[in-house]
């Protein structure tokens, strides 16, 4: 059984699929940790709700960012996390995380990475883009993190189409759906070793 730790910033509706998952037994792994850089995220209440280990970590509780990075890889190494997960988290990863967990961190960006991504590319940013661009499809990327926003290795992709009437809001409502499902899969496809992560 694998552990995960998830980093949050918002509502966590992907750390619930992810939570969920793993309660019902198609995600063979356990949430030990959620982590958020929001003292007041509705997702460490809800993870808490679950028996889950919740921590507030940011620039409040750690002013100095290397001690605030210190304090997230003790944190994950210390309840034992096999994989992090990035489900809505809105900061960069520091160095030493990145270090202690290379090939091991993946998020959830929602949309055909490379097209619309980068810093400033998240939420309902990335649907209006796609919209204005006249896109006709768009998607959900897994990929791995590193020191560059959103140019991590892609582990798995699923496309979503783009209606014609389709608004920001509307297209969010859709991708999300895709997000929760692809999310587990893939984590759960890392697990088998049907996708085997670089240099791991």
């Amino acid at each position: 059984m694998k552990k995960l730790g998830i980093l949050v910033s918002g509502r966590g509706s992907n750390m619930l699929a992810i939570i969920d998952a793993c309660e019902q037994g198609s995600l063979s792994a356990s949430v030990e940790v959620v982590i958020s850089n929001n003292g007041d995220s509705v997702a460490l209440t809800l993870a808490k709700e679950k028996n889950i280990y919740v921590e507030h970590l940011s620039s409040c509780t750690h002013p100095d960012p290397d001690q605030l990075d210190v304090a997230m890889t003790e944190l994950l190494t210390g309840c034992d996390v096999d994989y992090v997960l990035l489900a809505g988290f809105m900061k960069k990863i520091g160095p030493k995380t990145l270090a202690a967990y290379k090939s091991r961190i993946i998020n959830i960006h929602p949309s055909l990475l490379p097209k619309f991504g980068g810093q400033g590319m998240f939420g309902i940013n990335v649907h209006k883009a796609v919209i204005d661009a006249g896109e006709k499809e768009t998607g959900v990327t897994i990929h791995l993190v590193d020191e560059e926003y959103d140019k991590g290795s892609i582990l798995a992709q699923r496309t979503v189409a783009v209606a014609p009437d389709d608004t920001p809001e509307t297209l969010a409502v859709k991708v999300l759906k895709v997000e929760h499902v692809l999310f587990a899969e893939t984590i759960q496809k890392i697990i088998d070793n049907s996708i085997i992560l670089p240099d791991h």
